[in-house]
């Protein structure tokens, strides 16, 4: 029990008290900045410091942070801010006394706004481990769905919870170890930039749980100390970087150290005249590091080879050139294919993801009955969770369990699941991209915005950027602030030309702004992309949706049919 300024906090109990006693709803962010704050009194935290322990492994933006401080200040009253202190150039400050002492009764139900079903995480780990330990026998009650709600609760605590989906060996050996060496340049200009860039590659990797990182500093050691300890690392990453002037050339290799093979390389070019120089650093950095991440994640994946695999890999290629870009009837050729190929390799898991990839895209393009649907849904569900026992930290597979957790409305779970593919793959601009979908629908529209900017940010891979800039323009078009939603939908929409749904989008943001020309305009454009495109069939299916996303979705649809859409 903390006490501050006539105010308890009961960490047994998730709860803040008044000075009158009364219980005061917070949402578990924000209990979870408080009992940062509390735990830290007199002491000024960073913005980044309060981001990083409220939540961890989840890409938020100010906006988050600010809220939660505004929700902190009116539930204690501090309208003139003298409790929660701005310190310029520092980040807020607790500035009160605070005193504890031991709690003895029997935790209870907490007064946290957010009920275990919330999409909110707790992302602290003390408040998250308390949250959870007096909710958990409720959740065991209602079943595998509640455990997932409970995992969302926080990267670190929530996979705890989480881990019989997950598998029980993940973390057995000891992580390798990683040198990354100073990013070498024949130019002098190059020098800032690829020290800057080395820097963020570094932290990229060190954010990757299953290895661990060292940087040889040329510059302090001597070069024989730098080598020295070079050679201690398991893999050594070495880099080159040139400015060719349109744009940055960054080439690198990773080196197994005991035998000198070098085990991959891989180039990164990033345009120099569309952006600023920071981002720049940050697009090379995740460029790179992405590749890298994946080619490490195959490394710690490496199983010895079985005949049936090369057989298998080609089946697995052939059908999955047809998930994207099919028709019906290659649709149902690739899944005869590739269930052929499962019977007789059942164990396999490149052909389960794959699968359960082209059933999702039948269940998506209508191409199944209705009970059939069902039962494919069903069966690529099971097949992915299979998968993923066999290989819990497989980026490939935890994508594809993503993805398919937010095209079935699953989205609390889907939150957990891209964190895990984000926890080995810091710069997934794919996974990204689903947290952001799964923060949507749960009403979280700054999160998510928050997170397409990430993915934007870093850029990778680069042929689904248009999806992240769709993903911001809707948080935008759902936050109301039309404005700022069109340069994303546009620029999504300049690179993929053919999807209409953008248009629709964009219509309605043309008929909010007052400019209904544009917005007829924009829907007949969409109609000839997407015929038999009403108002009622545009948006996902309400299920586990929240308020907050059915009303702002429900002022699209008005929107769009004051621009002429058809309801139904």
């Amino acid at each position: 029990m903390l006490r501050f300024a006539g105010f308890e906090l009961d960490r047994a109990r998730i709860e803040l008290r008044g000075p009158d006693g009364e219980a005061i709803k917070l949402r578990p962010q924000t209990f979870a900045m408080l009992t940062l704050f509390t735990a830290n009194a007199g002491r000024a935290l960073s913005k980044l410091e309060l981001m990083e322990a409220v939540w961890p492994n989840v890409h938020v933006g100010d906006d988050s942070l600010f809220k939660c401080i505004r929700e902190l200040r009116t539930a204690l009253g501090d309208d003139r801010r003298q409790l929660i202190k701005l310190v310029p150039g520092h980040g807020y400050r607790l500035d009160a006394q605070v005193t504890s002492e031991p709690v003895t009764s029997e935790p209870a139900g907490g007064a946290v706004a957010a009920d275990a079903d919330s999409a909110e995480p707790v992302a602290n780990a003390a408040a998250e481990a308390e949250l959870a330990k007096t909710r958990w026998p409720r959740f065991v009650r209602r079943g595998p769905a509640a455990l997932a709600a409970v995992a969302v609760l926080g990267a670190a605590f929530g996979f705890a919870i989480a881990a019989p989906m997950f598998g029980p060996g993940l973390f057995k050996s000891r992580p390798p170890a990683i040198a990354v060496m100073p990013i070498t340049g024949s130019e002098a200009d190059t020098v800032p930039t690829a020290a800057a860039v080395r820097i963020r590659l570094a932290d990229g990797l060190a954010k990757i749980e299953n290895i661990r990182v060292v940087m040889p500093e040329a510059g302090t050691d001597s070069p024989q100390t730098a080598s020295a300890r070079a050679a201690q690392a398991d893999f050594i990453l070495s880099s080159e970087l040139q400015n060719t002037g349109p744009t940055w050339e960054l080439r690198a290799r990773l080196t197994r150290t005991a035998t000198q093979e070098v085990v991959w390389s891989a180039p990164v070019s990033v345009a120099i005249g569309e952006t600023d120089l920071a981002l720049q650093q940050s697009r090379l950095a995740a460029g790179l590091g992405h590749l890298l991440a994946g080619r490490l994640n195959e490394l710690m994946q490496a199983r010895p080879p079985v005949p049936a695999d090369g057989a298998a890999k080609g089946v697995v290629e052939q059908a999955t050139a047809q998930i994207n870009q099919t028709s019906k009837e290659r649709f149902a050729a690739a899944q005869s294919m590739l269930e052929k190929a499962l019977g007789d390799h059942p164990d396999n898991v490149d052909i389960q993801v794959a699968l359960a990839a082209l059933q999702l895209r039948g269940i998506q393009m209508v191409w199944y009955s209705p009970a059939d649907a069902a039962a494919a849904e069903k069966n690529a569900k099971a097949m992915l969770e299979r998968a993923l026992r066999s290989r819990p930290s497989s980026i490939p597979v935890l994508e594809a369990y993503c993805r398919f957790l937010n095209a079935t409305n699953e989205f609390v779970e889907s939150l957990v699941v891209c964190a895990r593919a984000l926890a080995f793959d810091p710069w997934n601009g794919m996974a990204l991209y689903h947290m952001g979908l799964g923060q949507l629908p749960l009403g979280r529209f700054e999160d998510a915005l928050a997170t397409f900017k990430q993915a934007d940010r870093f850029d990778t891979p680069l042929v689904s950027r248009w999806t992240w800039l769709l993903g911001a323009g809707v948080s935008y078009l759902m936050m109301g602030r039309d404005e700022e939603a069109l340069p994303w939908l546009e620029r999504s929409i300049a690179i993929t030309p053919a999807s209409g749904r953008p248009l629709f989008l964009l219509a309605a943001a043309y008929q909010r702004l007052g400019r209904s020309d544009e917005a007829k305009a924009a829907i007949a454009q969409g109609h000839a992309l997407r015929p038999g495109t009403t108002a009622s069939n545009l948006g996902i299916p309400t299920k586990n949706t929240s308020p907050a996303y059915i009303e702002a979705r429900n002022r699209i649809r008005q929107a769009l049919m004051a621009a002429g859409l058809s309801e139904r």
